[in-house]
């Protein structure tokens, strides 16, 4: 997984930064996905996440996590294009971009009890299914995406 993370303004530290990369590169595994697949993750301000939230989500508040995926996953139609290429050739595909406000993972870290490593890592797995699309809008969805957050978790070593 070819991972690029963005921190223009210098919140993370170095084991931060190790815990997503990892946890991003752990997700990817568990999910099968190709190795030269491609994400961004960009680590923000309050203000950087409350404006993305407004004006993609009409929500304004600042969040913790937003993904924004650049393959919409439809089970309308059938994307699988394996069949036009050459059995050696690998697709490249960039999944899309993961902001995480680090102030708001600094909040919930204090607020759920827990390490900032392990809630910055939640995050990033959270973010990262999301792009690859798991959600949490019924029952059945929240219990199928937090159940393999955990694991990921639970497996890098980062429980509550």
């Amino acid at each position: 997984m070819e991972i690029e993370l963005i921190d223009d303004q210098q919140y993370l530290q170095s084991e931060e930064k190790q815990v997503i990369l990892d946890l991003i590169q752990l997700t990817a595994d568990h999910l099968g996905l190709n190795h030269q697949d491609e994400v961004d993750v960009s680590i923000v301000s309050n203000d950087e996440i409350q404006q993305l939230n407004r004006e993609y989500r009409q929500i304004d508040r600042p969040t913790d996590v937003l993904s924004f995926a650049l393959e919409e996953v439809s089970d309308e139609f059938d994307l699988n294009l394996s069949h036009l290429l050459d059995e050696e050739m690998e697709v490249i595909r960039h999944l899309g971009d993961i902001i995480i406000s680090y102030p708001r993972a600094q909040e919930q870290a204090d607020d759920y009890n827990h390490s900032l490593k392990r809630e910055l890592g939640f995050l990033a797995v959270h973010g990262f299914l999301h792009l690859n699309g798991y959600d949490h809008q019924n029952p059945e969805q929240e219990e199928e995406m937090f159940s393999l957050q955990e694991k990921i978790l639970s497996d890098y070593g980062l429980v509550r």
